[in-house]
């Protein structure tokens, strides 16, 4: 298909040298080019190696021409960078690394998305599947590059992909055996400019789909649901939720109240499945799932559905769902001092991820919060710091509109950590004020709402040191 074709790869890292050595293993004459400068690219040395052409530091005027067959570039590239304008007005096609281990991949894809919960869920189906004996292959947004997964899936896999609103907006032909769509709330805006732009986005994940495959959907979640009503989505549909019971699909009984602010009951719950012919199964109790929290009993109603439309035996998934422990960064515990715990959930990059962690625990919450600037003014917090929060620490770009949500919610406990050079620091010195205002019993919560990137290289980094940093007290 791509024998002698002109590729152009944008952008290096991990993905970038996946899809440019399959494209030069399927015969195709490889560029790949990355803004940043040469030796910033380390990456750089083994395709050269290679024989394939790498530029970097800058985009040269002719590196996309009409001899270009195709452009695949990082997801975190903006449409606005200049190669990518050039690829359109030539109308050369511009696609994700998902659009092209699609197209090679023997396996089934899972495709996994949601604007929160996805890399929980997708480790979590492929722990179910594995207990099962499908042998899953977990990749994509999650770590391995969903290229290099591809190419070592066998028809016998599953190919499990967590997919972001990034890579799924460079699809084309890309089409989930099983699509699970967890939630969507207004995230990203900066780099799709719209609400319209990310939703359609997601979308895409059901764009090719058949009435053969499966889509396991939120109908707790509006935009979910109107997906469903516009008909926007021909594969049948497996339903989920936590806040209502369904005549078909999964669901937790009794339900979950709507408002996510409402307070903690002792009620039972149990996981149920109802099947077409309205026979009522019982899975287990909600408290015996592995992790805590409304939002994990969601994640494990979509984990379950993925897996069921896969056909692995129920009685399979039952001892992954009790043992499953979470995945590090998200709501995960790092050490007591003092009597009070310390939980990383620095994968919390916007508002909505800090309101399920904050209704994760009782109201006796010392948080940390704050990071790169996006625009928004985080008053959806407010009500939540009232309920939950007994002091904020706010911190990066966005310290100063953190602290004031939390003065206007009535706070009194409340400090802004001034930046330093040196990221690590000004972590640490936010940790020692958020122990300085807690007391034996309190829970010191990373939960940023925001993104890392205006002092660290990524959230992983932003969690490690914020661990290091509890450790050492």
């Amino acid at each position: 298909m791509y024998q002698g074709k002109q590729i152009v790869i944008l952008g290096l890292a991990r993905s970038g040298v996946s899809v440019a050595k399959l494209f030069l293993k399927l015969g195709a004459k490889v560029t790949v080019n990355d803004q940043k400068e040469r030796e910033l690219c380390p990456e750089a040395d083994e395709l050269d190696a290679l024989g394939i052409s790498v530029i970097c530091g800058s985009h040269p005027d002719d590196l996309i021409t009409q001899a270009t067959a195709l452009v695949v570039k990082n997801p975190g590239i903006p449409y606005s960078a200049p190669p990518v304008r050039r690829a359109k007005e030539l109308g050369i096609k511009v696609v994700t690394e998902v659009e092209i281990a699609y197209q090679i991949s023997e396996a089934p894809i899972i495709g996994i998305t949601g604007s929160n919960g996805k890399t929980t869920t997708t480790t979590w189906i492929g722990e179910m599947l594995e207990a099962a004996d499908f042998d899953p292959i977990v990749a994509g947004n999650i770590g391995t590059p969903l290229c290099e997964a591809a190419q070592a899936a066998k028809g016998s896999n599953w190919l499990v992909a967590e997919l972001s609103s990034f890579q799924l907006k460079g699809t084309v032909h890309f089409r989930p055996r099983i699509s699970v769509l967890l939630n969507i709330s207004a995230t990203h805006l900066d780099y799709h400019g719209t609400m319209e732009d990310y939703v359609q986005s997601k979308a895409k994940l059901f764009a090719n789909q058949t009435e053969y495959d499966a889509a396991v959907i939120n109908v707790d979640d509006p935009i979910c649901r109107q997906m469903i009503d516009e008909g926007r989505i021909i594969a049948h549909i497996i339903p989920f939720a936590i806040c209502q019971t369904l005549p078909y699909g999964l669901f937790i009984d009794p339900p979950y109240a709507e408002d996510i602010s409402a307070p903690p009951d002792e009620i039972a719950r149990e996981i149920v499945l109802m099947d077409k012919e309205g026979n009522r199964q019982v899975i287990l109790p909600v408290e015996e799932l592995g992790i805590p929290g409304r939002h994990n009993a969601a994640n494990a109603l979509a984990a379950i559905g993925a897996c069921l439309a896969a056909h692995a035996p129920l009685e399979a998934l039952i001892e992954p769902l009790k043992t499953f422990s979470g995945v590090e960064h998200r709501l995960e515990f790092t050490c007591e001092r003092g009597g009070i715990r310390y939980y990383n959930n620095s994968k919390a990059t916007n508002p909505a991820a800090t309101i399920i962690a904050l209704h994760s625990f009782p109201p006796r919450i010392v948080l940390i919060a704050g990071g790169l600037d996006r625009g928004s003014d985080y008053m959806e917090l407010l009500p939540h710091f009232k309920d939950q929060v007994k002091a904020v620490v706010a911190m990066g770009e966005t310290r100063e509109k953190i602290a004031r949500v939390a003065e206007l919610a009535g706070l009194t406990k409340v400090k802004t950590v001034e930046p330093v050079e040196d990221a690590e620091a000004t972590l640490q010195q936010a940790v020692r004020v958020a122990a300085s205002f807690a007391e034996p019993g309190d829970i010191v919560l990373l939960s940023p709402a925001c993104a890392s990137w205006d002092m660290f290289k990524s959230y992983e980094e932003r969690g490690r040191m914020f661990k290091q940093s509890a450790h050492t007290l």
